[in-house]
């Protein structure tokens, strides 16, 4: 018997610790009652000596580890991420939001359209429509309303050469316009986003949202300055202007001081 056992122990197909353990207890019940008893005491030991090792060092270990990462916690919750400022922040978004949300939304809403007539109110209602779409509407609209240039015979080639580049230069400045109120509806509906993400902002996810406001701030600052280069054009354009103007007067000058000496020296 005690060699089927032994045999029984030594199987290589009982490989896991699971299946040791139930043939240990099949041999056991084929054993006498007074090894029996042995066998169950022997093994009764054996459970005591890994309770007391779990609960000695490996329980000491693990009851360490746990106590370093409830410090951790306290550390990220108290110093890096204190959860009272956060929620302190949290409340002061939420306050803001819901004391100024409906104000801008009605500032926003406001129209200061001015136009009255019919071609002026079509044009006015273009280029403040913010909508890139109907930047291809501006032509025929400014046409209708500032005219056209002048033919040949209307207008020497000095005064149609500025008629034309003023016409450019303005209807630039309105597509730019365009493009700007499109621009700000973008950026206000992005602030109104990173602004309600930041009432509901998990510890630790405010540099994304700082990364976010600074990636915003830098397009803002991107279209102010396609907006101050439109400005500068215009001033280059009226300068220009200016001096065509005071260059056709040197000349008329000198045309009219040619023609008063040709009088003068008339016999």
């Amino acid at each position: 018997m005690k060699k089927r056992i032994s045999e029984m122990f030594n199987c290589s197909t009982f490989a896991s610790g699971k299946r040791r353990l139930v043939i240990a207890a099949i041999g056991l019940c084929f054993l006498p009652a007074t090894a029996r008893a042995a066998g169950i005491g022997d093994i009764l030991t054996l459970f005591q000596t890994i309770a007391s090792t779990i609960q000695g060092a490996i329980g000491g270990a693990l009851s360490g580890i746990q106590t370093l990462n409830s410090t951790i916690n306290d550390f990220r919750q108290q110093i890096i991420w204190p959860v009272a400022a956060i929620n302190q922040a949290k409340a002061s978004v939420t306050s803001t939001i819901a004391q100024y949300s409906s104000l801008m939304s009605q500032i926003q809403t406001i129209k200061n359209n001015s136009a009255t007539l019919a071609n002026p109110s079509q044009l006015e209602s273009v280029f403040r429509s913010g909508q890139t779409g109907s930047i291809t509407q501006l032509p025929l609209m400014y046409t209708k309303v500032y005219a056209t240039v002048p033919p040949p015979s209307d207008a020497p080639p000095a005064h149609r050469n500025m008629i034309d580049m003023d016409d450019a230069l303005a209807m630039g400045s309105l597509k730019t316009t365009v493009l700007s109120d499109q621009t700000t509806h973008g950026m206000l509906a992005l602030a109104d986003q990173l602004e309600q993400q930041s009432a509901a902002a998990a510890p630790g996810s405010g540099p994304m949202l700082s990364v976010q406001a600074q990636v915003a701030d830098l397009e803002t600052q991107a279209y102010m300055a396609k907006i101050l280069a439109a400005e500068l054009r215009q001033e280059a354009a009226r300068l220009a202007h200016q001096n065509t103007l005071l260059k056709q007067s040197a000349a008329a000058t000198r045309n009219l001081q040619n023609q008063i000496q040709q009088v003068l020296s008339h016999p």
